[in-house]
């Protein structure tokens, strides 16, 4: 799983279609400072994140900015692809690297071609198109890998709805009717994090917003996030976000 920001529209850089595997079949590259789309048209392997996946007919990818990636065709090959910039705000969205798209494929395809095909002349429009693609990729993760388990689901729900109680994996488990361990690995397949780390990650971004959108006290905003104890939270705060709690207002508030 990678985290991406999904709630405004990104800044679509380029859209098209890519032809490759013509005059070689392997492509080494990386975009040092956008993110990678790809709705794939061929069968192929995808090396990246020190992975390396088989990509087919439906898949789509997503590269994060600076990845290097390596790409082995098998003959001519081609796939939509959209190089975009996130713009961080709001929740993180946690999205497979590589999934199967299955029935959705022919929808992702139509919004990506529309986005390609209005590129030249509306850069709103083809924002617009990309985004819906992404948040259909983002919408499959849970009926195309692990995440679909009752077990997973049912303890992010109750995190998301109790992130200002106290949280522990024994409780989670026995509310999801699983056991500690076998909880902790399906966890970790679908979010690629421990459930403390996951809890962790959410409650931050939790209190991030609330310390940037809303002018809560820094102990409102602890207590909110379940993490009342001030000196606990504020290590929490500088771990996570690279700043005090009033360090992380204040940046956003001077601009």
């Amino acid at each position: 799983m990678i985290a991406l920001h999904l709630e405004t529209p990104p800044e679509v850089v380029n859209a098209g279609a890519g032809i490759h595997g013509v005059r070689k079949l392997r492509d080494v590259f990386r975009l040092p400072d956008l993110w990678q789309l790809h709705l794939y048209n061929y069968s192929a392997e995808l090396t990246l994140l020190g992975t390396t996946f088989s990509v087919a007919p439906g898949y789509v990818s997503l590269t994060p900015a600076g990845t290097q990636v390596q790409f082995d065709y098998r003959g001519r090959s081609e796939h939509l692809y959209a190089h975009f910039r996130p713009v961080v705000a709001g929740e993180l969205s946690y999205v497979p690297v590589v999934q199967d798209a299955g029935d959705a494929a022919p929808l992702l395809s139509r919004l990506l071609r529309s986005a390609v095909e209005s590129s030249p002349s509306g850069s709103g429009r083809t924002r617009a198109e990309v985004w819906a693609a992404l948040w259909r990729i983002a919408d499959l993760a849970p009926a195309t890998t692990e995440a679909g388990h009752p077990a997973v689901s049912t303890a992010i729900a109750h995190i998301e709805a109790n992130l200002a109680q106290p949280l522990t994996v024994p409780a989670l488990a026995r509310l999801a009717g699983v056991s500690h361990n076998h909880l902790t690995r399906l966890f970790q397949a679908e979010t690629g994090q421990t459930v403390i780390a996951y809890i962790r990650t959410r409650r931050m971004t939790r209190a991030r917003h609330l310390l940037v959108s809303s002018t809560l006290s820094i102990p409102a905003v602890a207590a909110s996030v379940g993490i009342p104890d001030l000196q606990a939270f504020n290590k929490t705060c500088r771990r996570e976000l690279g700043a005090a709690p009033r360090m992380v207002r204040n940046a956003v508030a001077g601009g």
